[in-house]
């Protein structure tokens, strides 16, 4: 037994020998009795070779100039959308919703007209007098909603003395304005609406309101809601009301109604047949014959003086035809349209302009009755005693 046990440790010790031999030769340090796998096994890999990246593709090694191109192209993104929400914007956004109720959240700032010196009146029509007393000359009238300048206060009975946006100066009810002209303000307003009938009902709702006021022919207002037969327009005590789209002339809060044909300025005026005659007056509550031919015109659209004295000089004079046998004048010479100055009937021969009558038709006239208290049609001929008072005739529609 002990020589069996010397035996395999020879065995053994050979083995041992001829395994650090062959370790050695095969260059391989260490003391492991266990020799290593041969080829590449184990061996790290090198991704830049393998997966063919360079530093160009690698999120890890991103070079400096990328980087710096990165923040470049950022930068320009970001002031692009600043100049687009900051200028572009609001240039294109007013032209979407032109004509909407978000109309008046995306338009430019607005431009205000009318300063401290202004006032705008805030009953139906305001009588403008010749002195602060009201027995004084009614020189003429201002309707709702119209502007005027404030000149002085410094009056009595209640009287402020103003001037009209057509040089009219006179003294009016100082109760009759209000300081607050955002009513009258274009720029704060989507529509502007003139009055194109007799008169129009402001009420308080659109269907089943109560009243609220009324206003005449040739009154402008500003509305900022338009519904289905409806406008909500601003009025000049601060409320709001509704008027019906019938009668009334809806136009851009900067334009102007346009010109049309004479035979509209005629049915205008026609519409004020047997109204109250009332001195300077321009409503159908009472009217004179300049007080109608200047609403007539105004409501389409042409802009003539209030008073007689400055009418006489509106439009183009008339070259009255007479016959050449009897020397009478021949009628059909005054078109529907013209306005026909009268001088005083008790003045014979005076060029001074007593009255004016608006022709309607061929040998007709539209003036103040004989009685001097309504406005009547009246017939005339080549004979008639109204031929002899003619002062002049003047055609403010072509």
């Amino acid at each position: 037994m002990k020589q069996d046990s010397r035996w395999f440790k020879q065995i053994k010790l050979k083995l041992s020998s001829a395994f650090r031999k062959k370790k050695k030769d095969d260059g391989i340090k260490g003391k492991s009795p266990f020799n290593e796998p041969e080829g590449e096994y184990g061996k790290a890999e090198d991704l830049a070779h393998v997966w063919s990246l360079d530093k160009a593709d690698s999120n890890v090694t991103e070079t400096s100039s990328r980087r710096w191109t990165r923040l470049t192209l950022a930068a320009a993104i970001f002031c692009g959308i600043m100049l687009f929400v900051f200028l572009v914007l609001p240039r294109i956004l007013p032209g979407f919703f032109k004509n909407t109720d978000i109309a008046l959240f995306v338009e430019n700032d607005p431009i205000l007209i009318y300063d401290d010196t202004y006032r705008v009146v805030k009953v139906s029509a305001c009588s403008v007098m010749s002195k602060d007393d009201i027995t004084s000359k009614r020189i003429t009238q201002v309707l709702m909603n119209e502007p005027v300048h404030f000149l002085s206060d410094d009056c009595k009975d209640g009287y402020v003395l103003i001037r009209t946006m057509d040089n009219i100066v006179g003294y009016v009810k100082g109760d009759e304005l209000s300081e607050d002209m955002s009513s009258c303000e274009p720029d704060l307003h989507l529509f502007k609406i003139v009055v194109a009938d007799i008169s129009k009902r402001v009420m308080s709702h659109a269907s089943n309101g109560t009243l609220i006021s009324e206003v005449t022919m040739n009154t402008v207002l500003y509305a900022d809601v338009k519904r289905d037969g409806v406008y909500q327009v601003q009025l000049p005590n601060g409320e709001s009301g509704w008027i019906s789209s019938s009668g009334v002339i809806e136009l851009d809060v900067k334009k102007n109604t346009d010109v049309v044909g004479v035979r509209y300025f005629v049915s205008s005026a026609l519409t004020m047949v047997n109204a109250t005659y009332l001195d300077g007056g321009i409503t159908k509550r009472g009217i004179s014959i300049e007080g109608l031919a200047y609403v007539s015109a105004g409501v389409n659209g042409i802009t003539i003086p209030r008073e007689l004295k400055d009418q006489i000089n509106c439009g183009t004079e008339v070259k009255l035809e007479y016959d050449a046998v009897t020397g009478a004048l021949l009628i059909d010479s005054i078109l529907p349209g013209d306005i026909v100055f009268l001088s005083d009937p008790y003045k014979p021969g005076s060029k001074e302009p007593y009255e004016s009558a608006i022709c309607t038709d061929t040998g007709v006239l539209l003036m103040r009755s004989s009685t001097g208290t309504s406005i009547k049609l009246t017939k005339f001929d080549a004979n008639s005693v109204l031929v002899k008072r003619i002062i002049t005739v003047r055609r403010v529609f072509s």
